[in-house]
């Protein structure tokens, strides 16, 4: 795919620009066991998937009031879980690339405000702009949060280029109409291998244009 077009990046966080995944595995993982609730079942869906959304498929019976107390629940076991919490392979070489060539970027995560800058902090990442589940109506797979970051860039959606590594994250950036970049073996665009792959396309579509 031809980059020299792309006018900003937005990454998700977990699993993307932060290594965490065992982190949030941890979290799942206990919460199903208060829960009473196949921890593999859990982890099959909650990955790139805002809390309460994972938490009404697993318990469909829970009226709204138990799902935010589940959810709080969820969140509360990760908030200081930080301690293997890291930048992913190539996250700062990208991100110094960007800083290089001037292309804008943001974070849109589905987690909280507090659980965002806790795992970007422990990462050593600062964002210039963070969009979280509290700033959205609707999580992903729904496109506000791509969205509402493309719009805080001022660059249109068709020139954004969404880094995700969860398939409900791709189809977020896919109903935003932006181009996908996708790691872990996932469908896109542009499959990744890691984030310095893609700082280096980066440079190599600069050099060319």
């Amino acid at each position: 795919m031809d980059l020299s077009g792309i006018g900003a990046v937005l990454f998700d966080m977990d699993g993307t620009l932060v290594d965490s995944d065992a982190a949030v595995e941890r979290a799942w993982e206990r919460w199903a066991s208060e829960y009473a609730v196949e921890p593999a079942a859990a982890l099959a869906i909650a990955h790139g998937r805002p809390a309460d959304q994972t938490i009404r498929r697993l318990l469909p019976a829970l009226d709204d009031v138990a799902v935010a107390v589940a959810a709080a629940r969820q969140l509360a076991l990760q908030y200081d879980d930080l301690s293997d919490v890291t930048a992913t392979p190539g996250a700062h070489e990208l991100l110094s690339t960007l800083a290089r060539l001037g292309l804008p970027w943001a974070v849109v995560t589905s987690a909280d405000v507090r659980l965002a800058e806790a795992r970007l902090g422990a990462a050593s990442i600062a964002p210039p702009v963070l969009v979280t589940v509290e700033d959205v109506r609707e999580g992903k797979p729904a496109p506000e949060g791509y969205l509402r970051a493309a719009a805080l860039l001022d660059v249109s959606p068709a020139r954004c280029l969404v880094v995700e590594d969860a398939e409900v994250g791709l189809r977020a950036g896919r109903a935003a109409g932006a181009m996908i970049a996708a790691l872990k073996g996932l469908d896109g665009d542009v499959r990744l291998d890691d984030l310095g792959q893609l700082a280096r396309q980066f440079e190599a579509a600069t050099a060319a244009s």
